[in-house]
């Protein structure tokens, strides 16, 4: 024991459904040695980062369009009327979402 050649001790604690899931995933490579696996997990795995700002314009988007969307109703319900300019706003913004959800996924099949 002396002459380990690994001497720090990770220790953290796992969900009945993780552990599960990495049961799972541990079956699927052909082992059964948990720490093994984990410290290849952590050593060599692959980390996935996402920075699309393309993505945070799309969020900010979509709550504009449903805060005019919201002011729309109050005021219908309110006067039982329905702008043309409203509507037009509301067609040209959901126009930009689905021009940024078009710009998002050819983003992520470059990517992938």
């Amino acid at each position: 024991m002396a002459h380990r050649k690994r001497t720090v001790q990770l220790h953290f604690m796992v969900t009945e459904h993780e552990r599960e899931l990495i049961r799972q995933k541990m079956e699927q490579l052909g082992t059964n040695n948990l720490g093994v696996y984990l410290r290849k997990m952590a050593v060599d795995g692959y980390i996935v980062k996402l920075d699309l700002p393309e993505l945070r314009e799309l969020l900010s988007l979509l709550r504009r369009t449903s805060n005019n969307i919201n002011q729309v109703a109050r005021r219908v319900h309110q006067t039982g009327n329905v702008y043309d300019t409203d509507l037009e706003d509301i067609l040209q913004k959901q126009e930009a979402i689905w021009a940024g959800v078009n710009e998002i996924l050819a983003r992520l099949n470059e990517v992938s």
